[in-house]
């Protein structure tokens, strides 16, 4: 990046995805036409542009009107436009076709897409703008001046072996201060988190909640499914009450097909698996024969904010400004978080662009972003849904009921707004699922993977490329006290949750239970950061161009 130790910017963007690079090709364009010189650095950890970036996708295209008025949006790569959209409601073994769209939920018109290669397109016009794209560096500290300004961050020191010692490879991070720092890192950024609870942004805000996708992208046979044909299930394989979420299955060019299934992080079963809930969703015969005659061609997870409205925290202070999935703007209702991403680019961008021009980054000043916030389709597509996800906590059929009220009223609930709950706080303990069938038992026979319709997750690992630096400060901080509780209590969940096999409950031959990682294999969902009980795992950020390296996803 630069031979010293220290650079200086007007803003600094932290993240690659939609929102950061949507801030940086905004505030290009207002700083250009208002004549005033100012210099954009964006940062980003994956190797490359979009080789962290992995989402559904099914994209409002509107939103890239008023991102793109100089330059048209008739050269976004999308893939194809939707053309059939049909919600599927299955049985263990039947598949029964919705009548109508679930409201919120009718994707004609709206496009499919990669939206890895939307961002790679997105970074070509940022730096035809004069910004500065730096892929490769992970960033794991803020700066902050002498008043508790934020005023940059640091890029992670590099060269350390696994318990910190610098080695002859040593080579220190680089400080990059800067007026405005905007962090748009994407779910659960790390940066963000420690930004939050420093500021008490989440303050009178309800918990973020989140769920888990889990995505395969498949080329199958000319006939499979059409071009453009959108299906979203609900259903089997997951349990009414217990867990929430569905699977989507997204026909591309090329004969090839997105699929995936999304469940919420709040389920209560220790021993749940979403991957291998997603391979046993994949051999019900609606999904199988699809897929039937084809092969994978990638694999990857990603977390989702899911608390909508009411968790949104603060996102913004004295020289900082949040974004997009970071600061927790998705819609559940509609699946739909990329337009939103790329709107709180643009509010960001219209705060950003008028604090340089003032000279002032006060929170004050950068308050305007509420305003935009609440002028803007952030506000009118996330309010009315306020309570979207919080209603299905007990079941389709209570939450349908009292989403019908919301509708009705705009939003609200007759006994006021829904609170959430930390997922990590849903748990039953091992004493109190003895009752129940664990995961394994729920789905006996159906979890022998045959590598060919069905991937254990290490193999499903490989598709994703992951790959990270040995020498290095482990990642994942695990809490050896907690741990050891979360084994006696709870079985050690995150050998389930974790869609990557990172972590394996070693029992030796007296009996003895001990935690290995396997963080070699991580693909930055960051659901054992989020989903561990007591929170005895942390999620770090590792080197620069560590991790998933995304082509299609």
């Amino acid at each position: 990046m630069n031979d010293t130790n220290t650079v200086s910017t007007d803003v600094l963007i932290v993240g690659g995805g939609p929102a950061g690079l949507s801030t940086a090709i905004y505030l290009a364009n207002v700083l250009n036409d208002k004549g005033h010189n100012g210099r954009i650095l964006l940062v980003e950890k994956g190797e490359s542009i979009g080789s962290h970036i992995l989402s559904g996708a099914v994209i409002k295209p509107e939103v890239f009107e008023e991102l793109l008025p100089y330059i048209g949006t008739e050269d976004i790569p999308f893939d194809s436009e939707v053309v059939k959209d049909t919600t599927v409601f299955l049985t263990s073994s039947d598949n029964y076709d919705l009548p109508f769209h679930p409201p919120y939920m009718n994707n004609m018109g709206n496009q499919i897409a990669s939206l890895a290669h939307v961002c790679k397109y997105l970074a070509g016009v940022a730096e035809k703008k004069g910004v500065e794209i730096y892929t490769g560096f992970a960033v794991d500290e803020l700066l902050y001046d002498e008043d508790g300004k934020v005023c940059g961050a640091k890029t992670k020191d590099t060269g350390v072996d696994h318990h910190g010692k610098k080695l002859a490879n040593f080579e220190e991070g680089t400080s990059i201060e800067a007026k405005i720092t905007i962090l748009a890192e994407g779910t659960r950024g790390s940066l963000t988190k420690t930004l939050i609870e420093k500021k008490n942004l989440d303050t009178g805000k309800n918990a973020q909640i989140y769920s888990l996708g889990v995505k395969e992208l498949w080329k199958v046979p000319e006939g499979n499914i059409e071009e453009g044909q959108v299906f979203h299930t609900a259903g089997y394989p997951l349990q009414d009450g217990e867990e929430f979420g569905g699977g989507f299955i997204y026909g591309l060019s090329d004969n090839r097909v997105a699929l995936g299934l999304v469940v919420g992080l709040d389920y209560k079963d220790p021993t749940f698996d979403i991957h291998g809930a997603t391979q046993v969703w994949k051999q019900h015969p609606f999904v199988s024969k699809i897929l039937e005659g084809g092969n994978i061609l990638e694999f990857g997870a990603k977390t989702l904010p899911e608390g909508g409205y009411n968790s949104i925290i603060k996102h913004y202070g004295d020289g900082f400004m949040i974004v997009g999935d970071s600061a927790g703007m998705l819609a559940t209702a509609s699946l739909k978080g990329v337009h939103l991403a790329v709107q709180s680019g643009i509010n960001a961008a219209k705060s950003a662009s008028k604090a340089l021009i003032k000279d002032d980054t006060s929170e004050a000043e950068l308050s305007s972003v509420q305003k935009h916030f609440e002028n803007s389709r952030l506000h009118k597509e996330l309010y009315p849904v306020r309570n979207f996800r919080q209603s299905f906590n007990n079941g389709m059929i209570s939450g349908a009921l009292r989403f019908c009220v919301q509708l009705i009223t705009k939003g609200a609930c007759l006994t006021g707004d829904i609170e959430t709950e930390l997922d990590n706080e849903t748990l039953r303990k091992l004493s109190e699922n003895s009752e129940k069938k664990s995961f394994a038992e729920r789905f006996a026979g159906k979890l022998e993977f045959d590598k060919k319709l069905t991937f254990d997750k290490v193999t499903d690992v490989f598709y994703s490329k992951a790959n990270h630096d040995e020498e290095q400060i482990c990642h994942l901080v695990v809490d050896d006290v907690k741990m050891k509780q979360n084994i006696a209590e709870y079985g050690a969940p995150c050998q389930y949750f974790c869609p990557a096999e990172v972590y394996e409950l070693h029992t030796d031959k007296t009996g003895h239970q001990e935690l290995r990682i396997h963080a070699e294999n991580c693909v930055h969902c960051k659901t054992c950061d989020i989903k561990s009980p007591n929170d005895a795992i942390l999620w770090i950020t590792p080197y620069g161009g560590d991790g998933p390296q995304y082509d299609y996803m």
